[in-house]
């Protein structure tokens, strides 16, 4: 599989000699491998005029990224669903998918670094507060019956376990290095595990998403929800048992104690050594 491209094209906090904002692309490699070394990332940032934003331009940009990097992505992700028109037509004129998505850890990080080192270092740098890309999410939907798992468990592992994820016998998955989440190998890492007879489906149908994160909505009743994409959500169990009900509470609160860093795994049942599918996720905290 070739490596998947994050992307970014928005106004920045640096206004022009018109008084008017200057946009940027920013494209950079995901981290999509425990092994990843941060740092090799390929990344690529230009400046864009305000009175040239537009697809025609966005593609143009793209093309000398991919001729820098050498090679094409197989897929963008990109976070700011109210660009998704233009990213979408830019990035279909190269015969690239682009799919909305959570899952951009890189792309976050290195725009907040750029927010932090770089803008206000610029001629027309205006101090503000970045504009909020969060979006009214919709209700949950039901998971396909095929898909809906028989059991769920909540457990954690040390970080530095997942030194060995290599080597495990995974169907489906994605993870990325806990050192560029802030996790310490002896941080305990909580995770939940559905187990089903029908784990490969469910877990090549969850490979089809952009998963984003796990989280217990305790409101009215209370539900493990699976949030995809940008907005999307999934309902994975719902629970009843107090004794549930109180695992799913501790497992948000591990998940805190570890920088929002969580796991999901799919396993046909508790005695197998293999995982259909095993992603290793982070809350997202978009900027």
């Amino acid at each position: 599989m070739g490596s998947i491209w994050e992307i970014d094209f928005y106004s920045r906090p640096i206004l022009d000699e018109n008084q008017k904002k200057i946009w940027e692309v920013l494209v950079c490699e995901s981290l999509t491998d425990i092994r990843t070394k941060p740092d090799s990332l390929f990344r690529f940032a230009k400046y864009c005029p305000s009175t040239q934003v537009n697809s025609v331009w966005l593609r143009t940009a793209l093309e000398e990224a991919i001729a820098q990097a050498g090679v094409s992505p197989v897929k963008f992700r990109f976070f700011r669903r109210q660009m998704n028109n233009m990213i979408t037509k830019a990035c279909e004129d190269l015969g690239i998918p682009a799919q909305p998505s959570r899952r951009t850890l890189a792309l976050n990080q290195w725009l907040q670094q750029r927010m932090e080192e770089v803008y206000p270092q610029e001629p027309g740098y205006q101090a503000a507060t970045n504009p909020s890309v969060r979006m009214e999410v919709p209700l949950p939907q039901r998971l396909p019956d095929a898909l809906i798992g028989q059991q769920w468990a909540f457990v954690t592992l040390e970080a530095a376990t997942f030194a060995d994820m290599p080597e495990w016998e995974i169907g489906f998955g994605e993870a990325f290095p806990l050192e560029i989440a802030g996790v310490k190998a002896e941080t305990k890492i909580p995770g939940v595990i559905v187990l089903s007879p029908r784990a490969m489906p469910l877990a090549g149908w969850m490979s089809g998403l952009e998963l984003a994160n796990i989280k217990f909505d305790s409101k009215e009743t209370p539900q493990l929800l699976l949030e995809t994409g940008v907005t999307e959500s999934w309902i994975l169990a719902s629970f009843k048992d107090p004794q549930m009900i109180a695992e799913a509470k501790g497992f948000e609160n591990a998940k805190q104690q570890a920088n929002g860093v969580h796991f999901l795994a799919v396993q046909a049942n508790p005695e197998v050594e293999a995982f259909a599918g095993f992603w290793l996720l982070q809350e997202p905290n978009l900027p």
